[in-house]
């Protein structure tokens, strides 16, 4: 009953996320005639429009998309091509040798993603681009995509390697050094990242000299922020789309501006947007992120030993029971059937994080109009749906509406 089971779960899935993009689109509909009052005063009737425009159609592409991608995966569990690919991978080496099975899981999972690669590029060269916001080329596409997969397994392979290994080497408490060796990676991460990996993609150059940079170091300055650097990121080259954000920690720490949000916002309105980064680091929100991020993966990491032991999990798929690498895969692949609905409460507390950088921001300019200035024209500019449902907004956004923020900045 444990294939059954699975199935029956990933499609209460997709239920509950095309009821809530139904809802979602529904509400949508209900404002696209007639803006409420607060949003005419955040977007003229032309944007406006475009922006319901926009979401539509976004929502409508995600709908398929959403319908595609379970069926695929539904397809593959039930195929038996699983249990194939790691029988014909595992035959290069000898059997259980955990360099084979940390191959088998990164050519599935590069061979899981081809069937979505003509979303992607729908999504980019024609929803994107029918809204002004494609900047990329097929080239710069293509790309893209090379060098992720070769990342993926450059990454990816001494570390599934190691985790796999970590059986042979400790036995039964394998686990805890797993989550150990997986958590150490992460925080490896958030300093190679920008150092190493995102140049790969972007260029990066620091912000350069005049008005604006004097006017971003003077706040890093009177709030405690001694940022190593302002860089500003080549984002115009793929996308319209503007935004800002905070990496690192420590002594590594940086903060990362779009081009595209340089030439959108005036100079207070940019430093609005970066006293709102600085709250996130002012108020602790990226080590509350990672400690809960801890949590999470100790508990997914007991979780995927206690299935691996099982006599139950690996044979409902094709594998035998015990085989550490099968369980890694349909960890992996099956992990956000139960995570999904853990969704609103992570983006609970994403939110709560949202209001207090707003509040800090505010507090650090003397008052709200720069921070309501940027937020409107991001939205603006970003077509953002000013009108979402309440239960679609409260489940999947990690950041509070348009209006909820304003009224907060407010005061209100």
């Amino acid at each position: 009953m444990v294939f059954p089971l699975v199935c029956a779960l990933i499609l209460l899935k997709l239920l509950a996320e095309l009821w809530l993009a139904l809802l979602n689109r529904a509400e949508v509909r209900r404002h696209a005639a007639h803006a409420p009052a607060a949003v005419a005063a955040i977007m003229d009737g032309a944007t406006y429009r475009k922006s319901v425009d926009y979401t539509l159609a976004k929502n409508q592409f995600g709908l398929i998309e959403g319908v595609f991608d379970t069926g695929v995966l539904l397809a593959v569990l039930a195929s038996g091509l699983l249990p194939g690919a790691f029988a014909l991978v595992g035959a290069w080496g000898a059997p259980g040798v955990a360099w084979t099975g940390a191959l088998a899981i990164l050519l599935v999972v590069l061979l899981l993603g081809l069937p979505g690669l003509p979303f992607e590029w729908w999504a980019q060269f024609r929803l994107e681009a029918r809204f002004g916001f494609n900047q990329s080329t097929l080239a710069l596409w293509v790309t893209d995509k090379l060098k992720g997969g070769v990342l993926a397994l450059a990454l990816g392979f001494p570390l599934l390697w190691a985790l796999l290994s970590l059986v042979g080497w400790l036995g039964a408490s394998w686990w805890v050094w797993g989550f150990a060796l997986m958590f150490t990676f992460q925080l490896l991460m958030l300093v190679l990242y920008p150092k190493i990996i995102l140049p790969l993609f972007n260029k990066l150059a620091p912000l350069p000299e005049g008005e604006l940079r004097l006017r971003l170091l003077a706040l890093a300055d009177r709030t405690g922020f001694a940022a190593r650097t302002i860089e500003v990121m080549d984002g115009s080259k793929r996308s319209g789309h503007s935004n800002a954000f905070f990496t690192g920690f420590g002594r590594f720490r940086r903060i990362v501006l779009f081009d595209t949000l340089v030439a959108q916002l005036t100079p207070e309105e940019l430093e609005a947007v970066l006293a709102h980064e600085i709250g996130h680091w002012r108020r602790g929100h990226i080590p509350k992120m990672l400690a809960l991020s801890a949590v999470m993966q100790f508990a997914g990491f007991w979780a995927l030993a206690a299935l691996a032991r099982s006599g139950w999990f690996n044979p409902a798929f094709g594998f035998q029971s015990g085989e550490l690498a099968p369980a890694f895969l349909l960890f992996g692949l099956l992990g956000g059937v139960a995570t999904f609905w853990l969704t609103p409460l992570l983006n609970l507390l994403s939110r709560k994080h949202e209001y207090e950088a707003d509040a800090f921001a505010r507090g650090a300019l003397g008052g709200p109009a720069a921070m309501i200035g940027a937020l409107r024209k991001l939205a603006q500019k970003n077509l953002s749906n000013l009108t979402p449902h309440p239960w679609f907004s409260g489940f999947y956004h990690s950041h509070p509406t348009m209006l909820e923020r304003e009224a907060a900045l407010a005061g209100n």
